[in-house]
């Protein structure tokens, strides 16, 4: 698959990592359409990009099928899906007010795990009706896993539970979709300078840097975008997770 015949739905593509996949997409000739829940943002990065938006929860059956629909409409196909939407909260499963809330632990569920595979397996359905190239290539799925599935740090139980989530859920579904000519593969990014960081104080942005081994800084968001695009085009890449991290190992 080139880049430049990609026509793309981007999950959390108002800000951060999907913002930034957007951007290096529609830069390189691709088509795409932004999901979100910022429809403010979301459609303000859109025009800057010529692409499209759809105000999305990716935890809602009809509101996915819709986005879908839409993009669809819009560029005539699809056939690559980036999940990029996603939370964390940082809750100890037993703090000082007491227990984890449950229903904190199950949005996050919701949305890191529930919400990339409800967008994967609708994106694919609808990829499964493009004709196939001379691989028999239909599409690609991208998902968004975390270090944090490996390292998970205190207060991570929900978000490194949701991470990996999705880093199981990977292999399975790529072997579901081979058939059908839909690659599956997962990006587990390290420490990015997400609008989450960059509101943190520079002292501490600088010691999450310093823990980074080579190179010694954060990770640039564009970076995560243009892995995502050279797995659009590697072909032979499936059923895998890349972690992008510096070498990161959290302890």
């Amino acid at each position: 698959m080139n880049l430049s015949d990609t026509a793309a739905i981007i999950t959390g593509g108002a800000s951060g990592l999907g913002e930034a996949t957007a951007r290096y997409f529609a830069a390189q000739g691709a088509q795409v359409t932004l999901l979100d829940r910022d429809a403010d943002r979301g459609a303000k990065v859109a025009a800057e990009i010529g692409g499209h938006f759809n105000e999305t929860d990716v935890t809602q059956e009809a509101s996915v099928a819709a986005a879908v629909g839409l993009a669809t409409d819009k560029m005539g196909k699809i056939t690559a899906a980036v999940n990029c939407a996603g939370i964390a909260d940082g809750i100890k499963t037993v703090g000082r007010d007491g227990p984890h809330p449950l229903d904190a632990f199950q949005r996050t569920i919701d949305i890191n795990l529930v919400g990339s595979f409800n967008v994967a397996r609708l994106a694919a359905a609808q990829m499964a009706l493009n004709e196939p190239d001379a691989d028999g290539a239909r599409g690609v799925i991208i998902n968004t896993a975390s270090i944090a599935a490996f390292d998970g740090q205190k207060g991570q139980a929900a978000y490194a539970a949701s991470k990996g989530g999705v880093v199981g859920m990977t292999l399975p579904m790529a072997r579901d979709l081979a058939s059908t000519g839909i690659r599956v593969m997962t990006i587990a990014p390290g420490i990015f300078m997400t609008p989450m960081l960059a509101g943190l104080p520079e002292e501490v942005q600088a010691q999450l840097a310093a823990d980074v081994p080579n190179p010694p800084r954060l990770g640039d968001p564009k970076e995560y975008g243009r892995l995502a695009a050279f797995i659009v085009e590697m072909g032979y890449l499936n059923g895998e997770v890349i972690r992008i991290d510096g070498a990161l190992r959290m302890r």
